[in-house]
């Protein structure tokens, strides 16, 4: 059981060291101003990963997007592979120029980013149901913006550091 621990503490403090800082994307272009982006609709793309690099679910949602001030709605609605449907509305709240905060319904707490450059590092806790049970899953999303339309999103969910799947997702911003 020590043996266990050890092993466990270690994979929990290796997880901790591969972080990049997102202010190392502060000199990329083109910037990215959630407000701007996430105004609109846009369409999304992605895919889940399981941790064996399965592609297990494929998804397209719709987003609309829009703000009052620095406060942000976004209203995703997802349709799965499997025919299954969800919706997500994020209350996204930005602090200033780099920082923000959201929340969701399905969000435990509240999520926080940051903004350097064309990249967002968001970070949150999702209740996901998977096979009748509900599990609390740390999200952490990388976005970056790579021209005034198109977003892509790399987000890895793990669970007491361990590293469940990945999800992959492009974002398309529609003609106003």
């Amino acid at each position: 059981m020590k043996k266990l621990l050890c092993v466990f503490a270690g994979v929990l403090g290796l997880a901790g060291c591969g972080s990049v800082d997102v202010g190392r994307y502060a000199e990329e272009r083109p910037v990215l101003d959630l407000r701007e982006y996430f105004d609109g609709t846009l369409d999304a793309h992605g895919i889940f990963q399981d941790r064996s690099g399965e592609v297990v679910k494929r998804f397209h949602a719709v987003i609309e997007a829009s703000w009052e001030g620095d406060t942000g709605t976004l209203d995703e609605r997802f349709t799965y592979s499997d025919g299954t449907t969800q919706r997500r509305v994020w209350t996204i709240v930005r602090h200033d120029a780099h920082t923000y905060s959201g929340t969701a319904g399905d969000v435990i707490g509240e999520a926080k980013g940051e903004a350097r450059g064309n990249a967002l590092r968001w970070r949150y806790v999702l209740e996901l149901p998977v096979d009748g049970k509900t599990y609390h899953v740390n999200f952490d999303d990388w976005m970056f913006l790579m021209d005034e339309r198109v977003m892509l999103n790399r987000s890895e969910m793990s669970k007491f550091g361990v590293r469940l799947g990945e999800v992959t997702l492009s974002f398309y911003k529609r003609d106003s």
